[in-house]
């Protein structure tokens, strides 16, 4: 059961009680809060800046979803042309686009190579680097 410290954090804090002392019982896990299709569900790693105005930046985790409900633009993880990629997905035009200015939009065409892996329900910030995700994700 994960422990919960009743703590509403605001920037320029001079200091506050020790918030340690009245921990609350959160009624589910982790799993369970972020992972609605777990045996159609996978971890990726983001690499890059090139989605950063979606709010998913370098070596945050991914969760992505097979089973989850197509919407007309998701942010998907796709194997395109060989290379995994995730970008925001516009079914409609065929187009996959990145939140950075610098990155053109991609249509896909008939000479590509592309699959769909899933869709990025949710994403968690690695504000430390930890050294389990990357052993897991086989990374050194």
């Amino acid at each position: 059961m994960l422990q919960v410290i009743p703590l509403a954090a605001q920037a320029g804090i001079a200091g506050f009680e020790s918030p340690a002392a009245e921990y609350k019982q959160l009624g589910l896990d982790l799993d369970e809060l972020l992972i609605e299709h777990p045996s159609a569900t996978f971890i990726g790693q983001a690499k890059g800046d090139s989605m950063m105005g979606y709010g998913i930046y370098d070596n945050d985790l991914l969760i992505v979803d097979r089973a989850a409900g197509k919407g007309s633009l998701d942010i998907i993880v796709a194997n395109l042309n060989g290379a995994f990629v995730c970008k925001l997905f516009d079914r409609k035009a065929m187009v996959l686009l990145s939140a950075a200015e610098f990155h053109e939009p991609y249509a896909i065409g008939p000479g590509d190579t592309f699959e769909e892996e899933g869709i990025v329900v949710r994403s968690v910030r690695m504000h430390r680097a930890s050294r389990k995700v990357s052993m897991n994700l086989g990374q050194d």
